[in-house]
């Protein structure tokens, strides 16, 4: 993977800075976005470039303005050689999830579109325009983030959970459609990960304590075991996936106990 290059929304913080971490580790170039911290971001890419002698950038993204996209990767295209790894990270919460985030009979259209918009239609063009690239190098990897609430129920998570569902099923059209170019599509999907964005649920507290009770392994996810498995997508051990959801969730899909 050294020398290679990565794409991956959002990584800040979380998930998505733990993946930049891990692929840097590997030797891959990080190209990443941020929405606001302008100064994290600038921190974490000098420090990935410190650490693993790799070239890191990152640049400003609003993913309820998925379009932003194609100019994003034109930017993109005048600081690296190449895109071998697209990872579709990024997502909303707070404000910007009101009516999405609640019960069902509170659900309100501007809060579920604007779930749909950062989580469906960012993949799609975000995807798109990584699969330009991938094709000029012979090939790549595409990864969408998921989550096990589209199978098992989560409190409030209805708007969510089902945006993650249609996520997956584009993950596996784009599969299809990509493979004939040497592009393989994948989702990874994770139980509940210890994340700021977990954090403001508000019943952050019981998730927590139920997650540790119910999966087998006794603890709840933490960000480094999403970037564990999106590597491993990405490599060449895995050169035969594609059009799959990876759980990663700890056993905590199996046990319905209470």
């Amino acid at each position: 993977m050294k020398g290679k290059t990565l794409v991956i929304s959002g990584a800040t913080k979380g998930i998505g800075k733990a993946i930049a971490y891990a692929f840097a580790k590997e030797g891959v170039n990080v190209a990443f976005t941020y929405n606001s911290n302008e100064e994290e971001a600038e921190k974490i890419a000098a420090d990935l470039e410190k650490s693993y002698a790799i070239k890191a950038k990152p640049y400003k993204l609003n993913v309820l303005e998925p379009e932003e996209y194609k100019n994003l990767f034109k930017e993109i295209d005048a600081d690296f050689d190449r895109v071998d790894y697209f990872i579709s990270n990024a997502m909303i919460y707070g404000r910007a999830v009101v009516g999405g985030y609640g019960k069902f009979m509170r659900l309100k259209p501007r809060g579920l579109n604007n779930i749909y918009t950062a989580t469906v239609v960012a993949f799609v063009i975000g995807a798109q325009e990584a699969a330009k690239r991938m094709e000029k190098v012979g090939g790549g990897s595409i990864i969408s983030m998921s989550s096990t609430g589209n199978i098992t129920y989560i409190d409030n998570y209805a708007g969510h959970g089902t945006n993650k569902a249609a996520v997956e099923a584009m993950v596996r059209y784009a599969a299809m459609e990509l493979g004939e170019k040497n592009i393989r599509v994948n989702a990874v999907s994770g139980g509940p990960i210890d994340t700021d964005a977990l954090k403001a649920f508000v019943n952050y507290e019981e998730v927590k304590e139920a997650t540790e009770r119910i999966s087998a392994l006794g603890r709840i996810g933490q960000p480094e075991d999403i970037a564990g498995a999106c590597v491993f997508l990405c490599s060449d051990k895995a050169s035969w996936i594609t059009g799959q959801t990876l759980l990663v969730e700890g056993g905590t899909t199996f046990n319905t106990k209470c």
